[in-house]
């Protein structure tokens, strides 16, 4: 089972690790958060979570299930494929496709617990998974609601900041980049955060750099399986994939986007939300940026969460 869960785990709740394949028959290693007092003989409604994009499982997805699991609910955790206990290689490698069948074989693996309602799962994507859940969602009608918390689009992101003629020198330099890895028989990674967590974060770091190391780089969400970012070549299948081309397919099953206030993500929901179709709805946190939504309980809104998952997984 993995070490470093950024949360104190309530007296209330029971996590325990657990393994199953996705499609593609890589091990997916999760963790499974209940009552103490649960039924086994019981059918509750079950909560995936997925962390942000290069994060995993002992990090926000924690806080979550911890909470989650005390209000009535199944929560299934897990580390995304090439990522902390997870089964993949090489370390480190980011693909849309898999990102997004995973939490597929979440539904899989919860689907056939005893103490599961089948009918009644539903997703909640942390940043970079708020894109793979709703992505997943759009295929996966197993899924009966999907909450987004600061999300983010990964493929959205791959583009930011090109115009035409610098995105095609990018494009030429991630594919002379796989000759180079090719040669080197490994793929180059070049991880953001440090191997042991900063006391504080460096002066002068602009936002929102200085932002991702107010959470990964310091004692508040380090854990040495997340640090940071991807091989580089895996930006080639971001920049050629769009995961929410097909977003209004997901109703009439509903959406609830999460977002702070103060978010410099915010524009991914705001995006988002336009295209997709009702039933949908806005939630703005007061006061909170886009970490503050990884593991603030006094920011994160639990009740409004528990409502709607209450609401819609009936």
């Amino acid at each position: 089972m993995g070490s470093g869960y950024i949360c104190k785990l309530s007296k209330k709740v029971e996590r325990k690790s657990v393994e199953f394949k996705n499609r593609y028959g890589l091990s997916v290693v999760g963790d499974l958060y209940t009552e103490k007092n649960f039924k086994k003989d019981t059918k509750y409604p079950a909560i995936i979570v997925g962390a942000p994009y290069g994060g995993v499982k002992e990090q926000g997805p924690a806080v979550y299930a911890n909470e989650l699991a005390q209000r009535g609910f199944v929560v299934l955790t897990f580390d995304q494929s090439f990522m902390g206990e997870s089964a993949g290689q090489p370390r480190n490698v980011s693909s849309p496709d898999i990102f997004v069948e995973n939490f597929s074989a979440c539904v899989d693996f919860l689907g056939v617990q005893s103490f599961v309602d089948r009918e009644r799962i539903g997703v909640i994507g942390i940043c970079g998974s708020g894109g793979f859940a709703l992505s997943a969602a759009q295929v996966d009608t197993r899924i009966k609601a999907v909450a987004v918390a600061s999300m983010y689009d990964m493929t959205v992101a791959a583009r930011l900041g090109f115009d035409k003629k610098s995105l095609q020198k990018e494009k030429e330099r991630l594919s002379y980049q796989r000759w180079v890895d090719f040669e080197n028989g490994f793929p180059e990674y070049k991880p953001s955060f440090p191997e042991k967590p900063f006391k504080k974060v460096p002066e002068g770091v602009p936002e929102p750099d200085a932002e991702w190391l107010r959470f990964y780089a310091v004692k508040r969400g380090f854990h040495p399986n997340a640090r940071g970012g991807f091989t580089t070549t895996s930006n080639m299948a971001f920049i050629n994939f769009s995961l929410l081309s097909h977003i209004d397919e997901i109703s009439p099953r509903p959406i609830l986007f999460v977002v702070g206030d103060r978010a410099h993500s915010r524009f991914f929901s705001d995006d988002a939300y336009k295209k997709a179709k009702m039933p949908k709805e806005m939630y703005v946190v007061e006061d909170a940026e886009h970490i503050d939504l990884y593991d603030r309980v006094d920011r994160i809104p639990f009740d409004k969460l528990e409502d709607f998952f209450k609401s819609n997984l009936k």
